[in-house]
């Protein structure tokens, strides 16, 4: 085992995990190849069949599912050693791995991270924008950001970006021409309502509130996708209602192109976190990361504007 390839373990491990060679390789920033060629040269070391792959499908062999569930841990401390050894340059440096809601990299990631980067440039960030709920940890990234302060143990929670959201209700001025201003929830059920679905494929209802009064519908309606600007274009377009976040329609109803309705309805809820495990040895990009996320909270806790 001595001349084993620690990349190639790693490659190994990231196909498993992603159960994709592509998918792993564009995480990697490689080519499926080059995992293919990691993996090739792995299986021939050990003399074990570690993947299935199909042309439709990879999953983890028995003697896989072992030597992942023993080797992830391992590569962690890996990769935390190693960061350690960022704290003996004259400034933070490293990769820094995210994984971050399709919504919060489009309202707010952008600006935050070329802040970031423009104040320590030695350190390269990583950012994947998708919605599947995933154990972020587990799957190579150095911290998530997610909605709720759901945590599991070890973990520690910082607030990142706006600290109230809300989910409002709008339509174009022809769709409500045609079809009449919904008055109260249950009417969308009569209505057609453009929805979102979770890479997971789960598709979730809309939830409304109004002083102490509740409800839940599952509406209908010709267009389901998971692409928030896909979503905002239909309703422009008058293919139905459609409800999500304020700060993504708000641009369309300040030109007119929507009109709020239900406006009674709007739901409040908490804005998201940056989560990462609690360890006592953190790479130094991380550690920098979470110490700008702090003092760009405490300066948008004082003056709004400040962080803008």
């Amino acid at each position: 085992m001595d001349d084993l390839p620690l990349s190639d373990l790693d490659a190994f491990a990231a196909i498993a995990r992603e159960r994709s060679f592509r998918a792993a390789a564009r995480k990697r920033g490689v080519s499926p190849s080059s995992l293919s060629d990691s993996l090739r040269r792995l299986e021939e070391r050990l003399g074990v069949r570690l993947l299935n792959r199909t042309t439709r499908s990879v999953t983890p062999t028995e003697a896989g599912e072992r030597l992942l569930e023993r080797l992830a841990p391992a590569l962690g401390e890996v990769a935390s050693a190693l960061g350690q050894l960022d704290n003996f340059r004259d400034s933070p440096a490293g990769t820094l791995r995210l994984n971050v809601p399709t919504i919060a990299a489009k309202l707010f990631m952008s600006d935050f991270a070329n802040r970031f980067l423009l104040r320590y440039p030695q350190i390269t960030l990583e950012v994947i924008a998708e919605d599947s709920f995933i154990d972020v940890l587990a799957a190579g990234y150095d911290a998530g950001i997610r909605y709720d302060e759901r945590l599991e143990r070890d973990m520690i929670a910082v607030p990142i970006g706006p600290r109230r959201q809300r989910y409002i209700t709008a339509a174009s001025p022809g769709y409500l021409e045609r079809r009449g201003v919904p008055q109260h929830p249950k009417e969308l059920l009569g209505h057609d309502c453009i929805r979102h679905r979770f890479l997971s494929g789960a598709t979730v209802g809309w939830e409304f509130e109004r002083g102490e009064e509740r409800l839940v519908i599952s509406p209908s309606g010709p267009l389901v996708a998971n692409a928030i600007e896909m979503e905002v274009s239909a309703a422009i377009a008058g293919l139905g209602v459609i409800r999500t976040f304020e700060e993504a329609l708000a641009p369309a109803i300040a030109r007119g192109e929507l009109v709020p309705v239900l406006e009674e309805w709007v739901t409040e809820f908490s804005g998201p976190f940056l989560y990462y495990a609690s360890r006592r040895h953190m790479p130094s990009a991380l550690r920098a990361f979470v110490d700008f996320v702090k003092r760009e909270q405490r300066l948008s806790d004082v003056n709004p504007a400040a962080t803008r």
